[in-house]
């Protein structure tokens, strides 16, 4: 019960710091998110997982817009030990994937390899479980590799393209140089460098701690990866639209062509969607049960 109490703080915390990110960095700085381990699912194994037609319930929002940490968690289990309520992200994507750090990897007694969101061919099996059943991933778990979320602006103000291979450096109680930090651009990304908990705490870095980049590495760069985004309906219908998900993020605002979204009351609309029906001049009405 104790755990339970101290984990529900921290993510509230977590929250709250994410929230007094909304202020930009200074021209020359990257905010750092501190990934811990975590779970992205198809769903198929979410319905595996949790039941036939299960779908997450968003938690709250992540930095990177139309992302949300689910209510719900698993168990990862390899041939050494498991580890319990490792969180669920969303929404649901293509394929599924487990991310955990080094020291959780020795903890499984398992050696997944460092690899970039999204590169899991030949990556290591895993088993999950959750409260209905539970499921053998033949591959799918990763170390993931240090990268940098940013926007094609954000790219040309750091002269930087996609795919290519920077060194970091962080300042503060331990100095740290981060290298092979993996630049990857979309018009869908907020500015944030994602580090996993062994990196943070072999340099003491915190949620929010600012980065610099201080050499373009010519390197051969890794090979880009496509992040799964959510599939949305996309039906043209000039003027209304009806949206029956259990989340409308502002990636599903600006797919939609209809001048009016219309949700049931039970959706949960994330505060940048709001600002994005704003900025297009768009309806939003809520449909009662």
């Amino acid at each position: 019960m104790q755990e339970n109490l101290v984990q529900k703080i921290v993510e509230e915390v977590l929250q709250q710091v994410l929230k007094n990110q909304s202020s930009p960095p200074p021209d020359s700085k990257i905010p750092i998110g501190v990934s811990a381990r975590h779970v992205h699912l198809a769903q198929a194994e979410v319905e595996q997982l949790f039941g036939e037609n299960y779908q997450l319930t968003p938690k709250f929002e992540l930095s990177q817009p139309g992302q949300f940490a689910a209510e719900e968690t698993v168990v990862i289990a390899g041939p050494k030990g498991s580890i319990e309520r490792v969180r669920i992200l969303g929404p649901a994507r293509s394929l599924s994937q487990v991310e955990v750090s080094w020291t959780d990897a020795m903890k499984l007694g398992l050696k997944p390899p460092l690899r970039i969101s999204g590169d899991i061919q030949g990556s290591s099996p895993v088993t999950l479980i959750g409260p209905k059943g539970s499921v053998v991933l033949n591959e799918g778990l990763i170390v993931a590799q240090a990268h940098i979320h940013m926007s094609p602006a954000d790219s040309v103000r750091f002269n930087v393209v996609d795919g290519q291979s920077v060194q970091i450096k962080v300042e503060g109680i331990r100095p740290i140089i981060l290298s092979n930090v993996v630049i990857r651009v979309s018009e869908r990304y907020r500015l944030e460098m994602h580090i996993d908990t062994d990196e943070a705490n072999a340099g003491f870095i915190q949620q929010g701690t600012l980065a610099e980049i201080v050499h373009h590495q010519v390197s051969e760069p890794a090979i880009p990866v496509k992040e799964q985004s959510p599939v949305v309906q996309n039906v043209v219908q000039p003027s209304v639209y009806h949206y029956d998900k259990k989340l409308l993020s502002q990636i599903e605002v600006l797919d939609i062509d209809a001048q009016e979204i219309v949700v049931p009351k039970k959706t949960i609309v994330t505060a940048l969607a709001y600002d994005k029906l704003r900025e297009l001049n768009k309806t939003l009405t809520i449909r009662s049960e």
